[in-house]
């Protein structure tokens, strides 16, 4: 299951939403390091968890208009064609209860920690976030770029 690419790039969420919506403060930067990270022949990942988790975005209330359903719909069918997508594995949760063993994690930062969990287990190790203060307290572990560092 672990890749052995070491340009390999996991796309968090907070990314898509920012590449795919104008209105969002930080469209041009995410669009331009996803399309860069594209050109330069990176291998690029999402997660059924990213994938769950832009759906739940994408049809609440935001401060952007929401798209319509049937548009977000077919913007998940892009990016299953698009992007290798990481299925949840019993691989994934071994290493999820790992770093919750090693890291002060709870609550709402599991989905985070879920997210390294599924590199680590697919052996991805960049992952493009905006929230990168997010995911310090496991920077040892994977290589973080924020998408106006990148």
């Amino acid at each position: 299951m672990a890749t052995m690419d070491d340009k390999a790039l996991f796309v968090d969420t907070n990314v898509l939403v920012y590449a795919n919506v104008i209105e969002t403060p930080f469209h041009e930067q995410a669009l331009a390091v996803v399309n860069a990270a594209h050109q330069a022949g990176r291998t690029i990942w999402i997660s059924r968890q990213v994938i769950r988790e832009y759906l739940v975005t994408m049809t609440r209330p935001q401060a952007f208009e929401n798209l319509p359903k049937n548009t977000v719909i077919e913007q998940v069918d892009q990016f299953i064609e698009r992007f290798q997508v990481a299925d949840d594995t019993t691989a994934v949760t071994g290493q999820l209860v790992k770093l919750m063993g090693n890291f002060q994690i709870g609550g709402k930062q599991v989905h985070d920690a879920n997210i390294v969990a599924t590199m680590l287990a697919y052996g991805i190790p960049s992952l493009l976030t905006h929230n990168v203060k997010d995911f310090q307290r496991v920077g040892k572990m994977i290589r973080i770029e924020g998408i106006d560092s990148a």
